[in-house]
């Protein structure tokens, strides 16, 4: 079973809630045990010093019924005083027939350093103070002393601490899935809405339809501002295929038309010159469209390309023989990309100042580069377009008011094999460029200056 983004948030909130107070209830225990454990140290360590001065001011006191008695915090602390054969001499009332645990006594004696151990005694928990006495004088002289007092005090307090904080971990814990669940709620509502939009979308199929918004300016209000962005290309898109769609039912219409109505002539009164040139138009006019929509279909689907184009040298080849097609391309000029799309690309513009510019005019074909981008340049001698006209000279179907008969996409095929390249097309006047990322930078290269143009091409 997936758990919902609430549920996981919430019971991470909990979680998180549940570790921070479980280690602070460590770190607090930690904290007290060693302040308890140190308070309780320089207890035993005080009164094994009381004892040890006893010994030597008053040794006789130490054999008095209840000398040794004494108790911190409502704690007795047990006393034993042993002589230098490890004998005892004095004890505590409080111990009747127990004695403390003595191991350390030896070590203690023989070496007089002092030293804490934990035992038991009776089933319960102690801590040891063994502490050697001073050889003045005495029965004690020599000898030892222990102190002892139980943890159990401690361990109570220690026990108590960390119910609390088991407690405080689940108030805490249930405190942070409320607070989080409400949070979440009012976090994830417009998040909701988004869903119930996309859903709406997604049954009427209507991309005109937007998202609600989310009058944040977080991350969902970012997310509804881009999907809307997004069903607005959609939409875009869908009305540009539409209108694609139906401009080239269009076009197909008018020399399907003409074909069937001269197909029917013919079949009726037989062959006629006049009639099977019309007919001869019309089928290259309607395979010239059919190459164009093809051009554009695959310029639209194309995918990555790693071949080497010289644009110097496609240009020159490109103006071949024609005398009114001047080249201009002093320098190589390298992109990588499809050249037979390119070579295409180049050849509708310069068909297109065929069209457009005057009969006899001169079409100059430039080739250049510079801030790192590749330039194709086709410019003819004609009045060239309006800033309205260029707006869209290289929309699907577009022809200027006067137009030649081509269908109207070479421009467009231009435009998509340009930004297939990454790059673009752009026109001002009668000139039309196409701007590519160039490839490496540029030197002069007699390779371009002489022989045949397509000799020397990387």
């Amino acid at each position: 079973m997936r758990l919902t983004l609430r549920a996981r948030v919430v019971l991470a909130a909990c979680a998180a809630i549940v570790v921070a107070v479980a280690l602070l209830a460590v770190g607090v225990s930690l904290l007290v045990e060693r302040q308890l454990r140190g308070s309780l140290d320089r207890s035993l360590r005080d009164r094994a010093a009381e004892v040890a001065r006893l010994s030597v001011s008053a040794p006789a006191l130490l054999t008095a019924p209840g000398a040794l008695d004494t108790s911190i915090g409502g704690e007795q602390l047990s006393i034993e005083v042993l002589d230098r054969h490890g004998r005892v001499l004095a004890r505590s009332l409080a111990l009747g027939g127990s004695f403390l645990p003595s191991r350390l006594v030896g070590q203690v004696i023989a070496d007089g350093r002092a030293r804490y151990a934990d035992d038991q005694l009776g089933g319960r928990g102690l801590r040891l103070y063994v502490a050697p006495l001073p050889a003045v004088a005495g029965a004690a002289s020599g000898g030892a002393v222990i102190v002892a007092g139980t943890t159990g005090e401690i361990a109570e307090t220690l026990d108590r601490l960390h119910l609390f904080a088991a407690l405080s971990a689940l108030v805490a814990a249930a405190l942070a899935a409320v607070v989080s669940l409400v949070l979440v709620r009012r976090a994830l509502r417009p998040l909701e809405r988004l869903s119930a939009g996309a859903a709406e979308v997604e049954r009427t199929g209507d991309t005109a339809r937007r998202l609600p918004e989310a009058h944040t300016h977080d991350e969902v209000g970012r997310l509804a501002e881009t999907l809307n962005r997004m069903l607005a290309a959609l939409d875009r898109a869908r009305d540009t295929e539409r209108r694609f769609l139906a401009d080239a039912s269009h076009e197909l219409r008018t020399p399907v038309t003409a074909l069937r109505g001269n197909i029917e002539y013919l079949r009726r009164h037989g062959p006629d010159p006049a009639a099977l040139a019309d007919l001869e138009l019309d089928a290259a006019r309607l395979s010239t469209l059919v190459d164009d929509l093809l051009a554009l279909s695959r310029e639209d689907s194309a995918g990555a390309f790693e071949d080497e184009v010289r644009l110097d040298l496609l240009a020159r080849a490109m103006g071949g023989d024609d005398p009114r097609v001047v080249v201009e391309a002093p320098t190589p000029v390298r992109v990588r990309g499809d050249e037979a799309a390119l070579e295409r690309a180049l050849a509708n513009l310069i068909q297109n100042a065929r069209s457009y510019g005057p009969r006899d005019g001169r079409i100059t074909v430039a080739v250049g580069h510079g801030n790192g981008l590749a330039r194709l340049s086709v410019h003819d001698e004609g009045a060239g377009l309006t800033e309205e006209e260029a707006a869209h000279a290289f929309e699907r179907f577009w022809r200027r008011d006067g137009g030649g008969a081509g269908a109207g996409l070479g421009l467009a095929i231009v435009k998509a094999t340009a930004e297939r390249h990454g790059g673009r097309a752009r026109v001002h006047g009668s000139e039309f460029t196409i701007e590519l990322p160039a490839l490496t930078d540029f030197s002069n290269d007699p390779a371009t200056t002489a022989g045949d143009p397509r000799k020397g091409r990387s």
